[in-house]
């Protein structure tokens, strides 16, 4: 495993609902046992979707799985929270589209159109809760050949709770500072033979420690039930629904907007930075109270078939309509016209009502077969889904005005509260514009149809070749908003495109206990890719990107995985390079063209399992050196960013969990963090950054007896001042101060 990288996997979903939660670190003698509180088992290690084809230890990919033990322990609510425990994910902002939901970089790569629920794909902007997850699998390195579109630099594929043969009932009651408040319910039942539901119930309402007037409430219910357990024939039926009322956090503004000089006599009270965000406050909150909010729903409806033919050969179809929802009015801090040198902001509304239905059909037929003496275990599918979205937006007017009429922070405007002061901005001020729909959206429609198949073909107890192979017919469209002149219309914009990806792999087992490999893998991006629902650097929005190819991307890692302390511990490494040779770049003409080069050379490293029977540790290190090779750029600006680093990629990341018992009803554990300066831009005149930083965690859970257990949270331990996200221009956001939570926990 000293050949470098990460790919943690402490714990995964077996392959049907009958199957218990599974870790991928196994004993030599396949025995099973005990790592971190959850069963392994070498034989059943298998991730959740049967394009994985065999077990994780000897999938040639860095994988990791983020246990529901670990969610829990580390006091995680939202997959956000569930994803910074893995090393080398950073997270992007926004103004437009997605500005505060889930938008993960894996390798320096966008990933909120590479996020799955159950193995399909989940396109509407939102922020995920964790309350019905069972387990989050983060794969790195391109994912074409698994989910298609995107995936340039991995994904996200999120493993929801089904019910099971075993009568059980759970739940959790939280308080903590920020008025805190949390309670969680899970239960299953079994009905009758081969019959069981389950009811997971969430509701949550709190604020955010350090930041003024920020809130997040939420509530959410997921019935499931299955039919045919424990036999050949099974059927899960599951419903989510999930939806929030929360007052956004603003941001910070960055210190080197430019500069417009005021004429109004008004001082200068602040000198060009360096890009960084201009703290004047750490608990300064630049929103309208009255004016902001931010609602989201999402509704998924899903039915699984799965029959077995023999122990060989098993069929799954898999149903799903889903309905997602976003609407909001929310202050960016804009510096644009150089306010924040006289120390005032413009608190620019940016608002959006979206709306995305998707409804997809997957089918998957998977097992094993022999052609001599060689094992084959294969899995073939055949996908189909329709994707739509509509966006539509508000206007904020101030005395008959839209609100940007007072961008320039008039004296009129610092009356109407358009604006408030850098250094002390007052979270009472009252709203007093209006606010009517535009009633004037763009849609997008993409169909996929999709053909896939994957084989792990085992020669002997030594050498395997893992084959992977996904053809995608892609059609996408985008309808613009009515144009503002007559005669009022609307532009529709095309794209087909047959996509092609693949991956291919050599595995080496020395022993039964580790493996090494060399993979190579593809991914494509088209425009369109995000449905307008994220940023897409290829947006299907214009007659120059309709005519653009898809963007190609290609992995080429070299890992290992290896369980040592029989089994108990698993550590992971992969040395790798991510490369595209046609990114859309602006040529020096100023034409547009998929004539650049982007590249990213890492390494990660990791450990998952226990020390020893008292000691357990989930973590790792992440290097990124993620180059803009060519990037092109008009006239004068030509080449101006080759070589500069990739936004949203620190070069340095590090990740551990650990916790110890020290007494026998007595765990505590220490989380520890670290990531290095983030660019928001690849500017070589305006850069946009954010610091490094470290951030420290504790925890502690207190067995009170074999159905009660009290445990102790305390996020941000040193109550460090850091940033989460870094926009490309306008603002950073700001992390939460430190926290405390406690919480009672049950399961009978």
């Amino acid at each position: 495993a000293g050949v470098a990288g990460l790919g943690l996997s402490a714990a995964a979903s077996a392959a049907t609902v009958a199957d218990e939660a599974v870790a991928t670190a196994a004993p030599d003698n396949g025995d099973t046992t005990e790592v971190s509180g959850v069963q392994v088992d070498s034989k059943k290690a298998q991730a959740a979707s049967p394009k994985i084809t065999a077990p994780l230890r000897d999938t040639p990919k860095s994988i990791t799985v983020i246990p529901r033990d670990l969610i829990d322990q580390t006091g995680s609510v939202s997959l956000v929270e569930a994803l910074r425990t893995v090393p080398g994910i950073t997270f992007g902002a926004g103004e437009g589209g997605n500005p505060v939901g889930d938008r993960p970089f894996l390798r320096g790569y966008d990933a909120q159109s590479a996020t799955y629920v159950d193995g399909l794909r989940d396109i509407g902007s939102q922020s995920r809760e964790v309350f019905n997850v069972e387990n989050v699998e983060v794969v790195k390195g391109a994912t074409g050949s698994y989910g298609g579109r995107g995936g340039a630099g991995g994904g996200v594929f999120i493993n929801n709770k089904a019910p099971t043969l075993k009568d059980s009932i759970g739940g959790q009651v939280a308080v903590g500072t920020a008025d805190y408040k949390r309670a969680t319910f899970d239960v299953n039942h079994v009905v009758a033979e081969g019959v069981a539901v389950r009811l997971n119930l969430m509701a949550h309402d709190a604020g955010v420690d350090g930041r003024d007037e920020v809130h997040y409430s939420r509530w959410g219910v997921a019935p499931s039930i299955a039919f045919g357990l424990d036999t050949d024939t099974r059927i899960v039926v599951s419903y989510y629904h999930m939806q929030s009322d929360d007052i956004p956090d603003s941001g910070i503004p960055y210190n080197n907007p430019t500069f417009v000089a005021r004429t109004d006599g008004r001082a200068r009270v602040y000198q060009t930075g360096d890009g960084q965000p201009l703290l004047a406050d750490r608990s300064a909150w630049y929103g309208v109270k009255g004016r902001d909010f931010r609602r989201e729903r999402v509704d998924m409806g899903t039915v699984r078939f799965e029959h077995d033919f023999g122990d060989n050969l098993h069929l799954r179809n898999t149903t799903r309509y889903a309905e997602t929802g976003q609407d909001y009015i929310w202050t960016q801090p804009d510096d644009s016209k150089g306010n924040i040198y006289y120390g005032l902001v413009w608190r620019r509304p940016n608002s959006r009502v979206s709306e995305v239905t998707t409804l997809t059909n997957q089918t998957d037929f998977y097992g094993k077969f022999q052609t001599g003496s060689i094992q084959h275990n294969f899995a073939t599918g055949l996908e189909l889904s329709r994707e739509e979205g509509e966006n539509d937006s508000y206007n904020v007017y101030y005395n008959g005005a839209l609100a940007s009429t007072f961008s320039s922070c008039s004296a009129a405007a610092i009356a109407a509260y358009v604006c408030t002061t850098l250094a002390n901005p007052n979270t009472s001020d009252p709203f007093t514009g209006t606010i009517s729909r535009v009633n004037n959206p763009n849609n997008s429609r993409t169909v996929t149809k999709s053909i896939y198949g994957f084989d792990t073909i085992e020669f002997d107890e030594h050498w395997q070749v893992n084959l992977g192979l996904r053809y995608d017919s892609y059609d996408a469209r985008y309808v613009s908003a009515r144009a503002t002149t007559t005669p009022f219309a609307r532009s529709t914009y095309e794209r087909k495109d047959d996509l092609l990806n693949y991956q291919a792999a050599v595995v080496y087992k020395p022993t039964t206990a580790g493996a090494i490999y060399l993979s190579y893998a593809t991914a494509s991006t088209p425009a369109g890719n995000a449905l307008n629902q994220g940023s897409d650097g290829n947006a299907l929005s214009s007659t120059v990107n309709a005519n653009l190819s898809p963007e190609e991307n290609a992995t080429l890692e070299a890992g290992a995985k290896w369980d040592v302390f029989g089994g108990k511990l698993s550590l992971t490494g992969a040395a790798f390079e991510v490369k595209t040779t046609n990114a859309r770049i602006t040529q020096t003409d100023g034409t547009v063209a998929m004539a650049g080069e982007k590249r990213v050379r890492g390494y990660e490293l990791g450990a998952s399992g226990s020390i020893t029977d008292k000691w357990d540790v989930f973590g790792g290190y992440t290097y990124l050196d993620a180059i803009l090779v060519k990037n092109g750029g008009s006239g004068a600006a030509a080449g101006l960013t080759d070589g500069m680093q990739f936004p949203n990629t620190p070069k340095h990341s590090f990740a551990v969990q650990t916790t110890y018992e020290v007494l026998p009803k007595l765990k505590v554990g220490l989380g520890a963090n670290y990531q290095a300066k983030v660019m928001g831009n690849a500017s070589a005149t305006t850069p946009k950054w954010v610091p490094d930083y470290w951030r420290f965690d504790a925890n502690a859970t207190y067995t009170i007896n074999q159905n009660l257990s009290a445990r102790l949270n305390i996020q941000n331990l040193t109550d460090e001042v850091y940033y989460t996200q870094a926009y490309a221009s306008h603002y950073a956001t700001i992390a939460p101060g430190r926290s405390a939570v406690l919480s009672l926990n049950a399961k009978f």
